[in-house]
């Protein structure tokens, strides 16, 4: 199952299929009682999907079976015992893709020429993913986090090793002393392409970088560094070495301090829109200006979700989960529009928006 979503991914994903591209979305759960529903779940929505190519007179017999064979080969990857919060799968003929979600979605299928998005995108701004750049003399690992966790990443050629042919260790036991293996020559290579090599993954998958290690190692990125040089600086060794859980423990006081000076941050800059007349808040207010790309930070609380249906006019009203015409994800659409636009995209904890009603916005104009 997939769970990193990089520009270039989002872009593949979001270019036109021959008809029927499918999309399926479900609920899914990460703790018992509750994920004993998830297999039943998913075994009915995607016979659901099935139905509908069934019953869908633009879908000629030779690409129903293809994609029906496409949507049985994505449940055999699916992997329900590291669920999180959503599951998206997506089939068009001769492909499809299983994506795991850090943030609810409604259950739904839709047949289009396009993969339905929006929920992955606001997923992926949900977790505030970042990277996590482990350094020691002869390994640098790297590490994919969002949310609680980090997972080994394979980006980039990492983990790199050095190379034992160029690695003297009983020359290091002779000058006798961990700083000084990073007075080495070869060392400082080593560190050097590890430096490049992050340059690239950033290019391609760019997100806040820590870097952990010996402080000699630090000081060392600081001297030869380009991106890692300017990263948040952890002094923490033996993680290159280590376990996620290990690498967790080490970054989270730092995450956590970011994330609520990020939550400050949004406080005060909302607070200044609204003297400014240039803050949106509520659903319907902030949809609209996000449609018409004057959103230029948008504030979501992390738990909040509106279903909503057209009024008949320009507006949204309230509706009930599962009404006929409700839009049930609503708020991953705005984030998504807002991401298009170019806006920033900030989740805070439920409660921090007081009377804006779950999200809000401050205007480009």
């Amino acid at each position: 199952m997939e769970h990193a979503l990089s520009p270039a991914t989002l872009t593949e994903l979001r270019r036109p299929r021959p008809y029927p591209a499918v999309s399926v979305l479900t609920p899914t759960h990460r703790r018992e009682p509750e994920n004993a529903q998830d297999p039943v779940r998913l075994r009915n929505v995607l016979a659901e999907a099935k139905k509908q190519l069934d019953h869908d007179p633009a879908v000629t017999r030779e690409r129903r079976n293809d994609v029906v064979e496409q949507l049985d080969r994505a449940l055999a990857e699916v992997d329900l015992t590291h669920a999180e919060d959503g599951l998206a799968i997506f089939a068009a003929p001769g492909e499809h893709q299983v994506w795991s979600l850090a943030r609810p979605v409604p259950e739904r299928v839709v047949l289009a020429d396009t993969f339905l998005t929006r929920n992955l995108v606001a997923a992926q701004a949900a977790e505030r993913p970042f990277w996590v750049l482990s350094v020691s003399s002869d390994r640098v690992a790297l590490w994919s986090g969002g949310g609680d966790r980090v997972t080994p990443a394979r980006a980039g050629g990492f983990p790199l090793t050095r190379d034992r042919d160029n690695f003297d260790a009983e020359r290091q036991q002779r000058i006798g002393d961990m700083p000084s293996a990073f007075q080495d020559e070869d060392t400082r290579h080593f560190l050097r392409d590890a430096d490049t090599a992050m340059s690239r993954v950033l290019r391609t998958h760019p997100r806040p970088l820590y870097v952990t290690g010996e402080t000699a190692a630090l000081s060392l990125l600081d001297e030869i560094g380009t991106v890692t040089k300017d990263a948040t600086h952890i002094p923490h060794g033996g993680l290159a070495h280590g376990t996620p859980d290990a690498v967790w423990q080490a970054i989270a006081p730092m995450i956590e301090a970011e994330n609520r000076r990020n939550v400050d941050t949004v406080a005060r800059r909302l607070e200044a829109a609204r003297g400014s007349k240039a803050f949106a808040a509520g659903v319907d207010e902030v949809r609209q200006n996000a449609e018409q790309g004057r959103v230029q930070l948008l504030a979501v609380e992390e738990n909040y979700r509106a279903a909503v249906r057209a009024d008949g006019g320009v507006h949204l009203v309230p509706a009930e989960s599962g009404e006929l015409d409700a839009r049930d994800d609503i708020v991953d659409e705005i984030v998504e529009r807002c991401l298009d636009t170019g806006a920033e995209v900030r989740f805070v904890p439920d409660g921090a928006l007081g009377d804006a009603r779950g999200i809000a916005g401050v205007l480009r104009y």
